[in-house]
């Protein structure tokens, strides 16, 4: 599952997702790595019900994805944080 698309608010914006995923310390950079990468894993947020992609970043990290979907090609990201490779939906 990868999509082509990511939509990130202003990075100064202190309710946008770009502060949200910073506040469990993930960068925009490696959103995009487990969004962009075909052999991230997809499934819902047992919490939210949103829609979630497992994956792995360039570093290392394993992380969770929560995000909205636009259109096919395209997500807004809601936040991301660290997750247990055992801890797939």
């Amino acid at each position: 599952m990868a999509f082509d698309f990511i939509l990130w608010d202003l990075d100064d914006d202190p309710d946008g997702n770009v502060r949200h995923c910073l506040d469990h310390d993930v960068t925009k950079e490696e959103v995009e790595d487990v969004v962009q990468d075909p052999s991230s894993r997809a499934g819902v947020s047992r919490s939210s019900g949103m829609p979630v992609i497992f994956g792995n970043t360039r570093t290392g990290r394993h992380l969770i994805v929560v995000y909205e979907k636009i259109d096919d090609a395209t997500i807004y990201p809601i936040t991301a944080y660290d997750v247990d490779r055992k801890a797939r939906s």
